[in-house]
């Protein structure tokens, strides 16, 4: 592998997601992209034009992930494909003995999560890190609040409220093919929007012991998945949540989360910090709102981790969970009864066919 302080990428996915990862990189004094990989030539060519225009090194471009880890010098592999494919990619790199960083969701199915979680623990121990997308953990305000929650400063946390209301067109969801389908966006609203919300709330409330939902598609009919569900959570500290995620509301509007305790509380929306009493003050303590986070900042995180051998602040445990609890909304909705997370982690509910669970508004 190449020295820690000149991290050798190779970005996996040319498309929007895969541009963001490269802009990042190329801003940074430690790193360079040195490999392309998309089976769509004008993709990949697009992409190292554009890193190219940036004062970057021209990278390689490959067809395939195999292709590359043969041929280029590699020590990071960043995986950026449809949800879908992230798992099996991520895990043939660690098997070739590389760092991973992998866009979110982790994946769209359980099984192939779990194995890549055990792949991911064998590979710490051989001294490689593995993370997955989170980057609103490292927002200044969702850190504080998280802070405040772990040395008690809202006392006992009572309840939480989470909300992704945005718009996509039709366009939208017609504009990839993979885009609306169980196969590789593994869900709608929740799964491809709603996710860094879902990661938010557990870590600020923790993990989830039970969970029902309702799940429909109230405006985009040519899609498989949902575009609205509207979730209950009960977690093991006995505080409870909604979870709520809509690709259906013209024109698009906000994301906030809420926690709320018998000494104060915070709300966090669209990445800033809006309201913050803690200690049981009944006034807003002063807080600075930062600037919101974003790939930076975890990419921070995560070659700090490589450096120093250590833990990155996003885990594939963490994403297994985040996961989980999507799976799990969509499994309540199927069945129209209440699960258990634990239930869903292990892999209980894994013969259930969700995509039969989301349909139509009722009349």
């Amino acid at each position: 592998m190449a020295d820690a302080t000149n991290h050798q990428v190779a970005i996996v996915g040319c498309g929007i997601i895969g541009r963001t990862h490269a802009d990042t990189i190329a801003g940074r004094p430690d790193a360079v992209v040195t490999a392309l990989v998309d089976s769509d030539p004008a993709a990949r060519e697009a992409l190292a034009a554009r890193l190219k225009e940036a004062g970057q090194p021209e990278p390689a471009v490959y067809d395939d992930l195999a292709a590359a880890l043969g041929a280029a010098d590699i020590s990071l592999v960043a995986i950026c494909t449809p949800s879908g494919t992230h798992a099996a990619l991520a895990e043939q790199a660690l098997n070739e003995k590389k760092h991973v960083v992998i866009e979110k969701p982790l994946d769209v199915d359980l099984t192939r999560a779990r194995r890549l979680g055990a792949a991911a623990t064998r590979a710490a121990g051989q001294g490689l890190v593995s993370s997955v997308i989170s980057q609103h953990r490292f927002d200044p305000g969702s850190a504080l609040v998280h802070e405040a929650i772990q040395v008690g400063r809202f006392g006992q946390l009572t309840s939480a409220v989470a909300t992704v209301a945005w718009w996509r067109s039709d366009e939208y969801y017609a504009s990839a093919g993979w885009r609306g389908t169980w196969a590789q966006d593994g869900g709608g609203a929740l799964m491809n929007q709603g996710v860094h919300t879902v990661d938010l709330l557990l870590w600020f409330m923790g993990r989830p012991v039970s969970i029902q939902a309702q799940a429909i598609r109230a405006a985009h009919h040519a899609i498989e998945v949902e575009d609205t569900v509207v979730a209950t959570l009960t977690f093991e500290s006995g505080a409870v949540a909604t979870l709520h995620a809509t690709t259906a509301a013209f024109p698009g509007g906000r994301t906030r989360v809420s926690v709320h305790g018998t000494e104060g509380g915070a709300e966090v929306e669209d990445d800033l910090l809006r309201r913050f009493n803690a200690d049981g003050a009944t006034d807003d303590v002063e807080v600075g709102p930062g600037e919101p986070g974003h790939h930076k900042a975890q990419y921070d995180d995560i070659l700090g981790a490589i450096a120093d051998a250590g833990r990155p602040g996003v885990t594939v445990q963490d994403a297994i969970d985040a996961l989980a609890t999507v799976r799990a909304v969509y499994i309540a909705s199927t069945l129209q009864r209440p699960v258990k997370f634990l239930d869903v982690l292990e892999g209980r509910y894994d013969d259930v066919d969700v995509s039969r669970g989301i349909g139509l508004p009722p009349n």
